[in-house]
């Protein structure tokens, strides 16, 4: 069987699977166009009408019916055989791209990828850190890593670990203000506040404790695009900011960070808390891909219970 035929069979079939030419060429990272041509030439390859075309909507003939049942069973035995081949073949080798927040730059990623390098020496990572959320698709990733909440979309998700937001402020900042930790969330209205801009702007904040919950509009003294300046600002004395646990925590522990309204965390719009996660536009990663997601994952547990021992050690306290 040639490569044109198996990939106009795994063309046809991520079609159906989607139920759509458009979320099926977003999946394979290819123009909606070449998915047409794909199922096209595979119906004059079989001699047969596969899909039905009507009102932007898609539907199996018979034969496309039958022919999905076979066309699957055959997709899975060639992944089934190209992993078995994987495993057996070299080392791995070859660029690894990815994007990630620039918070990561600070210890995590770099790390990672020291560690990595000493156990596969023939792949070369290349990472874009950025507070935008890039797309694997349009940008060429192997998987791109996003902070705060996953998005709906076609994307492949792994979840690295989960967290909570908080306000946190220089002990400095508040000596210059007064001395007084601000406790409840209406207090803010005296003080600086310092609000990380990207991926976008969120003007509310929301509130929850173990006593209410509050939507509270912010008026920031100052805005950053950048995740690290905010976290360097709020070091500074600048003001008070939100920040995520397990990078402020460890401050916290220091001195060199105080908590704000110290009985809430900061959730979103639906009161859910946040998570770091990872993104790509196929289930099937290259080698060197799937190692080095591997090694973030494996990364990421130590950082989740960090952050864990250091929470608890702060609610006890």
């Amino acid at each position: 069987m040639s490569l044109k035929l198996m990939w106009e069979i795994r063309a046809f079939c991520t079609v159906v699977d989607k139920g759509s030419f458009i979320h099926a060429a977003r999946q394979l990272g290819c123009s909606p166009s070449a998915m047409t041509r794909a199922v096209q030439h595979l119906e004059e390859e079989i001699g047969a009408e596969l899909i039905l075309r009507a009102q932007k909507q898609l539907t199996l003939t018979p034969a496309g019916d039958c022919y999905h049942l076979f066309a699957q069973r055959l997709l899975a035995t060639q992944s089934e055989a190209l992993d078995q081949l994987a495993e057996l073949g070299a080392a791995p080798q070859g660029w690894v791209r990815i994007s990630a927040p620039e918070i990561l730059a600070l210890g995590f990623l770099p790390k990672t990828v020291a560690r990595f390098s000493s156990l596969y020496p023939e792949v070369m990572v290349d990472i874009r850190f950025s507070d935008k959320s890039l797309d694997p698709v349009e940008d060429q990733l192997d998987f791109s890593i996003r902070g705060a909440f996953p998005q709906s979309s076609e994307l492949i998700g792994y979840r690295l670990w989960d967290y909570r937001r908080h306000l946190y402020a220089a002990p400095a900042y508040l000596a210059r203000m007064g001395g007084a930790t601000p406790l409840e969330p209406e207090q803010l209205e005296a003080h600086d506040l310092v609000v990380h801009t990207a991926p976008r702007i969120l003007r509310d904040w929301y509130f929850v404790s173990p006593a209410r919950t509050l939507r509270y509009t912010a008026r920031p003294r100052h805005r950053f695009s950048s995740g690290i300046a905010t976290l360097q600002a709020a070091l500074e004395g600048a003001g008070i900011a939100r920040l995520a646990g397990w990078l402020a925590e460890p401050e916290v522990a220091a001195g060199r960070l105080v908590r704000v309204c110290p009985a809430y965390r900061l959730a979103s719009s639906k009161w859910q808390d946040p998570s770091m996660h990872a993104v790509s536009a196929s289930p099937r990663l290259s080698k060197g891909a799937r190692l080095f997601l591997d090694a973030v994952r494996e990364d990421a547990q130590a950082i989740a219970g960090l952050y864990e021992a250091a929470r608890g050690q702060h609610e006890a306290g």
